[in-house]
Order: C-alpha cells, then sequence, then structure tokens
C-alpha cells in the first residue's frame, strides 16, 4: 500500500473567500521569500508488535525560514505562544530567552519527537561546521498525537527522516497538504486532515504573511467553515474519533523584519483562527504556535531589530487569523480517507455535501 494522493481543487478555486485581503500567488507559507516546506510521509502495514512496527500513518514536515546551512550563523527572528499547553514545542524556551530560530521547524507525531530531535541535530551539524565545535542548536520540533490511526508503541518515523524532509524541501509553489508529512495521521472534528496552508498580502506592511498547520483537534463543538456549521449539519462520521483532545501546531511566517516580541503577538492570534472553526482548546489538547520573519535576519549574538511600527500590526494580525482558518479547511479538504491501525477509518470531508451547504449560505462566490 501506498500513501494516497491529496484531493483538489482547493477550496479557493471553488470561490470560498475567506476575509478581506488578497492571498499570495501560491496560497502557502511558501509565499514569504525564503521559506521552503518539505515532507517525509511514513506508510507502511505490518504485525503488531512485537512481531512487527505495526501500522504506521505518520511522519515528518519540515518548514525552512532560509537556506539551512546559515540558519545557525544567522538566526532568524521568532516568538511563540501557547493557547493550551497539551504537547510540546522543542527549543520554544531558547526562543523565548533569545528570540531567535536557528534550526528549521519540524513537525512530527507525539511519540517521534526525540528521534527528529536527533535527527535535526544531526541536519545542524551537517549543514555548519560551527554546530557542536564552537556553537550549539536547540531545535524545534512540534508534535500532535496520530494515534489513532498509527501504532504508537513504535516510534515509526527514523532520525534520518528529519534529513530527507529537509532535503525535500521547496519554496516559491503549492504545498503538498492533508495526509501527508506529520499530517498523514491526523484528524480534525472527526474528519481525516493532516497539513494545511494560506497567506495573505497584509496591506500594511506590503508583504506576505503565510501561516501552515498541523491541523489534529477534536468535537464538540462541530466543525465550522467560514461560519457555516457544517458539523452540525453533517454530523459525526461513524466511528470516527471524537476525544475531547487533539493539537494543533501553527507557524506563521512574515515577510518583514518584525521583533521577537513582535511575532509572540503575531503568533497568539493563530488561536483565533482555530476558534472560527470550532476549537475551544479543550484540556488534553495542545494548541501551540511559532512565528518568526526571514527579512528581520541577523548574524549570530546580533539582537533582532525591527523596521515595521506597531501601530501596523493590525493588518498582520488580520492576515494571521484569515489564513489560520484557511489553513485548517484546506487541510480538511485535501485530505482523503485513511484506513489505520485496527481498520480504523479517517473518513474523508464529503466535498459535494460541504459545497452545498456552502453555497447555500451564501460563501461561494
Amino acid at each position: 500500500m501506498s500513501a494516497p494522493s491529496p484531493r483538489g481543487p482547493r477550496l479557493r478555486e471553488h470561490r470560498l473567500r475567506i476575509g478581506r485581503f488578497d492571498t499570495g500567488p501560491a496560497n502557502a507559507i511558501t509565499d514569504v521569500s525564503g521559506v521552503t516546506v518539505g515532507h517525509v510521509t511514513v506508510w507502511r502495514d505490518e504485525p503488531e508488535p512485537p512481531e512487527g512496527r505495526g501500522v504506521a500513518r505518520t511522519g515528518v514536515t519540515a518548514i525552512l525560514p532560509g537556506p539551512v546551512e546559515t540558519l545557525c550563523a544567522q538566526p532568524v527572528p521568532a516568538g511563540t505562544a501557547v493557547l493550551n499547553g497539551a504537547g510540546e514545542l522543542t527549543g520554544s524556551i531558547s526562543i523565548a530567552e533569545w528570540g531567535v530560530l536557528d534550526t528549521p521547524v519540524y513537525l512530527t507525531s507525539s511519540h517521534a519527537i526525540g528521534r527528529i530531535y536527533d535527527g535535526a541535530v544531526a541536519v545542524a551539524v551537517a549543514s555548519d561546521p560551527s554546530v557542536g565545535v564552537d556553537e550549539i542548536v536547540a531545535p524545534v520540533v512540534g508534535e500532535c498525537d496520530d494515534s489513532w490511526l498509527s501504532e504508537a508503541r513504535v516510534a515509526q518515523v527514523e532520525a534520518a527522516d528529519a534529513g530527507r524532509a529537509v532535503a525535500e524541501a521547496r519554496g516559491g509553489g503549492a504545498v503538498p497538504e492533508g495526509a501527508v508529512g506529520a499530517g498523514t495521521g491526523m484528524m480534525t472534528k472527526g474528519w481525516k486532515a493532516g497539513i494545511g496552508t494560506s497567506s495573505r498580502v497584509a496591506p500594511s506592511i506590503g508583504a506576505a504573511v503565510g501561516v501552515l498547520v498541523l491541523s489534529n483537534f477534536y468535537p464538540p463543538p462541530g466543525l465550522v467553515m467560514d461560519g457555516v456549521p457544517v458539523g452540525e449539519t453533517l454530523g459525526e462520521p461513524p466511528e470516527t474519533r471524537s476525544t475531547e483532545a487533539g493539537s494543533c501546531i501553527g507557524v506563521v511566517a512574515v515577510d518583514a523584519a518584525l521583533s521577537p516580541h513582535q511575532l509572540e503577538r503575531v503568533a497568539r492570534r493563530v488561536g483565533l483562527g482555530l476558534a472560527r472553526c470550532g476549537s475551544v482548546a479543550h484540556h488534553g489538547s495542545g494548541e501551540i504556535f511559532m512565528a518568526f520573519a526571514p527579512p528581520g535576519r541577523r548574524p549570530r549574538g546580533e539582537a533582532p531589530v525591527t523596521d515595521v511600527p506597531d501601530s501596523a500590526l493590525n493588518d498582520v494580525f488580520e492576515a494571521v487569523v484569515d489564513a489560520t482558518e484557511e489553513a485548517v479547511l484546506n487541510a480538511l479538504w485535501a485530505a482523503p480517507e485513511v484506513v489505520g491501525r485496527e481498520g480504523r477509518v479517517g473518513h474523508a470531508l464529503p466535498h459535494d455535501e460541504v459545497l452545498e451547504l456552502l453555497d447555500r449560505h451564501g460563501r461561494l462566490g
């Protein structure tokens, strides 16, 4: 068996428009200069442990704020925010202290953090001869729980998958969405989801703001799409995961030189986009966000600076909220049906029924 392809076309091609601002050319986080994204999807069917590794529906996604060879020497300004902290984003303490990001951002499943952290260190050492000699890095690895579809008693990824995801990273165009990379086993509001991305051009800075989400949160309440209570109308698919837990990692890139404090404020707005989709950040859920700004790169040891006044941030905030909402919906829209461990089915969101509901509520066009 092999991983199914993402479904399309995207919701925007069906004339769904969220918010006031235009998107970037690709409507993706890669609309921000220098940002690239790569996926490694792990899809296998073996006997359950200990005889085999079981059913794997998981993977790794890497978001690079610039060439990996330069990140240690020239870190990128960054900030983080937490809505509910039942999850993990390694490296966030260093970001809070120094305000910079000096590795790619890696996303994976909960029990794979250690392996991908090890792989991320190997990537940094291979990319810059000063790492491990004159400098150290604290790689950024975020996680969500995909154990409903993917066997979690075994760490299904390999440390080398971090390097493979970096090697696969591409920019300047579309980003594969849905059940790919870290999103392969993720669910949202009872439906198959995973990786989603979107962007907006914020008028106040005249530049792109991109968001990528690893979407994995659950009901109640039901899924909301552009204000339409789609989940309540469709009802939950049979035998779906419906725990009051789950998580969402949100990564924001801004194509302007923002300060770490400004980026922390920007990252916090991801939570408002999730709320529009029906998230209330349940007790057992990990809504953890980060934002970075590639144009603000400075030599290592120099403090990040900004050329954007705080008064210009309102458009950036609005862009983040709109792009986050659309990124979640894009993750759901792209994800095909996935059959995982114990025959569990991550059902694909039914396109025809959803389009009919959106059209009935005047959301298309």
